[in-house]
């Protein structure tokens, strides 16, 4: 088996093609707690330390590593694993109703709206959206530019036409970190949702929470507030000290943003 590979969105993010079909029902994101009884590619795929987050697609397998890890290192355990599963004849997914966020009418409709409504307005715009998974209620997409400063409207019309959906996300929102379902973190993850969010989005602007640990929070900045010259004020006279008055056991904010990255840093609203 010849397993080629492509680089994500991210630095975290790594594409493998086995050179098969892998899932022609994905993408299917598959947590590491739920691995052994929904996927036996994937639980695989987590006994390799450092693969943060997977997800099935129809020919490929995406896999996030944490920030300790490095591909150089990773690269070779994953590629026995993957080859491993095939060489076993396992299914890639052995019980699709515990997957959680695997539903495929909703993501059928998902998909078909995203197509004919959604997609054609954000690109018009300057922006991309696309589907990247659905759990418990929650739908993640991948965002770029103007996307961000239409969240509210995508969010609106999705849910009007498929009920079921509680909300939307950013869909690095989707890795499993013990800090996101902290009580902190709820907090803070709905302080920028119905706050600080609905402020910038005007801008173009966008605030996701990456992590919080110990009493440190991480968060990324995107849309136009990737690469904005004033994005250092924006954290830390705004959204920082909003962030420390709600969860007094902070005592910093830090902005992991690539700045330099992005199609469009420094963002002019049309």
């Amino acid at each position: 088996m010849f397993i080629q590979t492509k680089a994500g969105e991210a630095a975290t993010e790594l594409e493998f093609y086995p050179g098969c079909e892998v899932f022609s029902k994905g993408p299917l994101t598959v947590r590491s707690q739920d691995a052994a009884t929904v996927s036996p590619l994937a639980s695989k795929l987590y006994a390799v330390d450092g693969v943060e987050m997977v997800t099935l697609q129809d020919d490929s397998i995406l896999i996030a590593r944490n920030t300790a890890h490095e591909w150089d290192a990773l690269r070779t355990e994953i590629f026995g694993a993957i080859m491993a599963h095939f060489q076993s004849g396992d299914p890639a997914v052995t019980n699709e109703a515990d997957a959680g966020e695997f539903d495929v009418e909703i993501i059928d409709q998902v998909k078909d709206l995203l197509k004919t409504r959604i997609v054609p307005a954000v690109t018009q715009s300057g922006g991309d959206i696309s589907f990247h998974s659905y759990k418990a209620g929650t739908l993640y997409l991948k965002m770029q530019g103007s996307a961000f400063s239409m969240l509210t409207g995508i969010t609106n019309m999705l849910k009007h036409y498929i009920p079921e959906i509680k909300g939307i996300a950013d869909h690095r929102e989707a890795l499993d970190r013990p800090g996101l379902q902290s009580a902190d973190g709820h907090v803070i993850r709905q302080l920028l949702q119905d706050k600080v969010n609905p402020s910038i989005a005007s801008h173009g602007g966008h605030i996701t929470l990456v992590d919080v640990q110990e009493n440190k929070v991480y968060v990324r900045l995107e849309g136009g507030c990737q690469g904005c010259g004033m994005a250092d004020v924006t954290l830390k006279q705004g959204v920082a000290k909003e962030i420390m008055d709600l969860v007094p056991t902070i005592v910093e904010v830090l902005d992991v943003t690539d700045h330099a990255g992005g199609n469009n840093p420094y963002y002019q609203p049309s």
